[in-house]
Parts: C-alpha cells; structure tokens; sequence
C-alpha cells in the first residue's frame, strides 16, 4: 500500500502523513536486536509532527461527544476537479489512477480500462475500476460529528477532496466500504486482520491532521487495537 502512496506525485509533504508502521516479531532470535519501526520520507520538514507510538498519538486526539444535528452529505462538496484541473478527471478518479497496482488505460473523459488494484480493507485485487469506491478515511458523518459541523464550505470541501495527504482519500472495494459506510472503529474494523495496525494508524493520523475529535468508544477501541501494535507510529502534517 506505501508503494502505490509513494507513486501518487503529489506535494513532497504530502507523504508526511503517512503513518509509519511495522510489524515485528514477538520475539527475536538471542543475536539480533528488536527491529526499529520503519521510517519514511520526511519526518523533518516544516509542519510534521515527528514520529509518535500509536498509543501516543491516540492520546493527543481531543474527546468530546459527537454532534450528527445538521448533517447534510452534500454540504461536504466533493467530488471537484482534481490537482490537475486539465487532466479531465475529477478528485475521484485522480485517486484511483494514483492507487492503481498496474496502472489502466485512460481515454477521453477520463474513462479506464484495465489495470489492477489492492483493496486493503479486505485484501482483495481489483481489475475493473467500477468494482471500486474511494473512501474517505474519516467517513463525511463522522467528520460532521467529531467537529467538521463547525467548519464553513470552504473547509469541508477541503476534506472532502484532500489530495495532500495520501491518507484521507483511499480506493477500496465497492463492498467493502458500504459495509463500513460512516460508522467508525468502535463500530466496524475492515476484514482484512493484517491491516488493523495500520488502519488504526490512518484514522488517527487523519483525525490530527484535521483537529477532530474522537468520542470515548471510539478511543477505546483504537487504544484496542494499539495493543497488539507496538511499533506503529503515527506522522502527520497538520491540514492547513
């Protein structure tokens, strides 16, 4: 998944809210010290957060109640025309050619054919980009209820199309992600069991990059699911 992220060509920074994670081994043979958590790309630069344990990270996300009253869908505008505003692909389909395993042919109208894809939710390849939804991480409703409900246009919109970050915005399996639809990790964790670390990783960083809050279910289970991630950190770059 980091390597297709890595193809994407966005902004340099664009790649500091990866959350970095590995999964090492419980134990380790008497010679070899404990492998460090990967690192990748650029912890350093102006903005990002320098790397944090998950459970750390978990902690710094504010708590409150949620707060669904106003909650329209299309008050999250999306989707719009894309980074490349010339390419004839909207912010949709900008993500799906940018996840892309082997990339499709694209013709007029930014129509695809062929290609494959990695749906991490369930670990399942896909290679017709209709059997595909792009997700955001965050699901709209529950940015509404974790603060976004306090945001104006211009900011939701934002979310709803944000390309600089290669974690809001993520091509996954049509089933997969109406089975999750808004609900969060209290509710719903993908099928896939491998992916959990990182998953939690991802809805953490988003919810930092956004400022949004988490309730105490749903920090409950992310703090859960860290348990059995000890060398997942978590990076991000705070929306501007």
């Amino acid at each position: 998944m980091i390597k297709n992220l890595l193809q994407r060509g966005l902004p340099a920074l664009a790649l500091a809210a990866l959350p970095l994670l590995t999964t090492a081994p419980a134990t380790h043979a008497a010679d070899a010290p404990p492998a460090p958590p990967a690192s990748f790309g650029i912890a350093g630069a102006p903005g990002v957060r320098a790397p944090l344990p998950l459970f750390e990270a978990i902690d710094q996300i504010p708590i409150a109640d949620e707060q669904r009253e106003g909650y329209k869908r299309d008050l999250y505008k999306h989707w719009n025309r894309g980074l490349n505003a010339t390419d004839g692909c909207d912010t949709r389909r900008e993500v799906i050619l940018s996840e892309a395993i082997e990339a499709p042919a694209v013709a007029a109208g930014c129509k695809m054919s062929g290609g494959s894809w990695l749906s991490p939710y369930d670990d399942v390849v896909v290679t017709d980009a209709a059997g595909l939804d792009v997700d955001h991480f965050v699901p709209l409703a529950e940015v509404h209820d974790s603060g976004g409900f306090a945001w104006d246009a211009a900011r939701r919109e934002a979310y709803a199309n944000d390309q600089a970050s290669p974690l809001t915005l993520i091509a996954v399996t049509a089933k997969s992600n109406r089975s999750k639809a808004d609900k969060d990790p209290a509710q719903w964790l993908p099928p896939a069991g491998g992916y959990h670390c990182e998953y939690a990783a991802q809805w953490t960083a988003t919810k930092l990059r956004w400022n949004l809050a988490a309730d105490d279910a749903e920090r409950q289970a992310l703090l859960g699911v860290a348990e059995d991630c000890p060398n997942t950190t978590v990076v991000y770059e705070p929306a501007p």
